[in-house]
């Protein structure tokens, strides 16, 4: 019986230990956040917010075209556009027919 005690401290003791390495972690990447310079995060968020409205133009491009104006079926190009960056372009290069 006191093998088993011992076995579930030396777990107890394995997992604080666990914790106590996936908490330094998280506090090295938060001082890395903070490293950050205001200038380099107001960047940050103008690129994500010019990602979203890129991604929300193709979405609402896609449900206003008419299905025949569309290069294959319509809700292919959903998670397409989900592509980040990638995605919106790839389905304005080659996802909406052109007349010429």
């Amino acid at each position: 019986m006191a093998k088993i005690d011992m076995a579930k401290t030396d777990n107890a003791k394995l997992d604080t230990t666990k914790v106590k390495e996936v908490l330094a972690q998280g506090v090295k990447v938060v001082a890395e956040v903070k490293a950050v310079s205001a200038g380099a995060k107001v960047g940050l968020a103008v690129v994500g917010v010019l990602q979203v409205v890129f991604a929300f133009l193709a979405f609402w491009d896609l449900a206003r075209r008419d299905a025949d104006e569309v290069v294959g079926p319509k809700p292919v190009w959903i998670p397409v556009i989900l592509v980040n960056w990638i995605g919106p372009a790839v389905y304005y290069l080659f996802g909406i027919r052109h007349q010429r």
